[in-house]
């Protein structure tokens, strides 16, 4: 076919940069380490300030800062352990599974998600989408 190999290259953006795999990799450890902290405002910080959230999938989106730090004020207080089981990274994207143990209460509640995230070039979470569902929680 006359020049579809061109008209690849020339699709492709120049002006995004792409982060490196191990730029993706510490945001996605700076990700466990801050909701392993409680703290709404140390999640919220990943995030850019125009990001999107949706956690989980299906129950809206959350666009820019104060929506995301909202999201994450339900964590405020309470002392998590976050297990990273699985992490594939593809440019600037990363699919991630992992667990997550909460105690509330005289209850200790445990999840296994999966999140897909894409991440800018300094590190910082551009979207990130949940999947998991009320049914997937554990009482330990």
């Amino acid at each position: 076919m006359r020049g579809s190999g061109r008209r690849s290259v020339a699709h492709m953006s120049t002006t995004e940069s792409i982060p490196s795999a191990d730029t993706v990799r510490a945001t996605i450890a700076g990700y466990m380490a801050a909701l392993e902290s409680g703290v709404s405002a140390t999640i919220a910080a990943l995030y850019a300030d125009d990001a999107t959230l949706e956690d989980p999938v299906g129950s809206g989106t959350k666009v820019g800062s104060e929506a995301i730090a909202q999201h994450y004020s339900a964590l405020d207080g309470t002392r998590q352990k976050a297990e990273l089981l699985t992490l594939k990274i593809s440019g600037a994207s990363a699919a991630f599974h992992f667990r997550v143990t909460t105690p509330m209460g005289d209850k200790v509640y445990e999840a296994e998600p999966i999140d897909v995230m894409t991440v800018d070039e300094s590190g910082r979470i551009t979207s990130m989408r949940a999947y998991w569902s009320p049914e997937d929680m554990k009482v330990l």
